[in-house]
């Protein structure tokens, strides 16, 4: 079993959210202060692996990055791989915007993580469906949460963190790492 990893990234709110999962577990969680351009691409997961062998490159530590998007039915996909920096041109206002009058709402969320022991490279998915509301709602969680609702529930993620928690992409990601460094 892994005693400690290290978590590659410069988001803060997911430092938390990956904190707070790892909180239940006897691994120690740290955080690498990791700058990286990463690639281009339309894969998670082709990013999270090429962003993790960076990261071990210069940490030398086992280490985990994770990459997210959120995809739009309606929009073929769009933002995906795209989201961080579709957010900051636009935001939540802006994707609403796109969605006026749209009655196909579906989206999903997607997580992955990639995770390097200095031996091996394992990859790890989360995904949270769910549909685009119709204006934003909430003042928790970050990026896209005020916007995003989960199937079969009525609040966006940014109204109930507890939501979030139990069906959030990130959190299924997470226990899919977790339940491998455990073995």
């Amino acid at each position: 079993m892994v005693e400690e990893v290290w978590f590659a990234t410069g988001n803060r709110h997911k430092f938390k959210e990956a904190l707070d999962v790892f909180g239940t577990t006897d691994i120690a969680l740290n955080q690498f202060e990791f700058k990286h351009n990463e690639i281009r691409s339309d894969s998670l997961e082709e990013i999270a692996r090429e962003s993790v062998e960076a990261a071990y490159s210069e940490l030398g530590k086992p280490v985990f990055v994770e990459d997210s998007g959120l995809f739009i039915d309606a929009l073929e996909g769009f933002p995906g791989t795209y989201s961080a920096w579709v957010h900051k041109k636009l935001g939540n206002k802006g994707i609403l915007k796109i969605l006026e009058g749209v009655e196909n709402r579906k989206a999903r969320f997607e997580a992955c993580i990639a995770y390097h022991d200095g031996k091996t490279v394992e990859t790890f998915k989360g995904i949270c469906k769910g549909s685009i509301s119709e204006n934003e709602k909430g003042k928790g969680g970050f990026g896209y949460d005020p916007v995003f609702v989960p199937k079969g529930e009525s609040s966006t993620f940014a109204e109930s963190i507890t939501l979030k928690n139990k069906y959030s992409h990130r959190y299924k990601s997470l226990l899919e790492l977790i339940r491998y460094l455990k073995n």
